[in-house]
């Protein structure tokens, strides 16, 4: 999953396809140093670790 992120940090598209991310940007005439493009499903991925690793401090005690 992939967003797209307008200069100010504000999400403006989300799709599983990459390309149709930057056919938004084009189709908005978004300029490449204008979004940010992001792969959403690394960013959970890494979010959930965290919650687990969290969860197996506080099981230790």
């Amino acid at each position: 999953m992939y967003g797209l992120y307008d200069k100010e940090g504000i999400l403006r598209f989300v799709d599983s396809d990459k390309d149709a991310c930057i056919a938004y940007a084009e189709l908005f005439e978004l300029s490449s140093t204008n979004y940010c493009l992001m792969d959403l499903a690394e960013d959970s991925k890494k979010v959930r670790r965290t919650i687990l690793d969290q969860n197996l401090e506080g099981n230790n005690s």
